[in-house]
């Protein structure tokens, strides 16, 4: 599904910049747009945590829910 792909890639971003300032003290994304404040970095902010949000659901769906063929053993 190309909306779990675009979360998992935004959580990734997310992860890595999180990273970056844990490890570093470097925000990459307020870095890049302006400074924590500014609008372009508060929407991308706001679209990892979003997109946060929708990989919990990845934890709680079956095997056919995500199209994957069930395991035989």
């Amino acid at each position: 599904m190309f909306l779990d792909k675009l979360a998992l890639v935004l959580v990734i971003i997310g992860a890595l910049n999180w990273g970056g300032i844990g490890l570093f003290g470097f925000d990459t994304v307020a870095f890049l747009c302006g400074g924590q404040l500014a609008l372009l970095s508060r929407i991308i902010y706001a679209l990892v945590g979003l997109a946060g949000l929708w990989c919990v659901t990845l934890l709680f769906r079956s095997d056919e829910e995500q199209g994957h063929a069930p395991h035989t053993a």
